[in-house]
């Protein structure tokens, strides 16, 4: 299930660059850490649900190949991005 309205919305105010910011890098990694993490709590209690487990994986690329843009085209805010959400300490 995707993020509630609400949640997204907060998601997206706390990581744009300018005020109508949606669609940056940093938006779209931050989106997907929240996904990410919320099905890695899903996981905890459904260890066999494969398909999603596919669609985890999915997600994971997807924000990996952003974190490598970012990283070779503005390795400073790369860095904000990684620190600000926790990722890869």
């Amino acid at each position: 299930m995707a993020l509630a309205g609400e949640a997204k919305r907060q998601v997206v105010v706390g990581n744009q660059v300018h005020k109508s910011d949606t669609g940056s890098p940093e938006v779209q990694i931050a989106l997907l850490s929240s996904r990410i993490a919320e099905l890695t709590q899903h996981f905890k209690t459904h260890k066999k649900d494969h398909s999603s487990r596919r669609g985890l994986l999915s997600l994971v690329a997807k924000r990996r190949r952003l974190l490598t843009y970012l990283k070779v085209n503005n390795p400073d805010r790369y860095k904000a991005v990684l620190t600000k959400l926790s990722i890869r300490h």
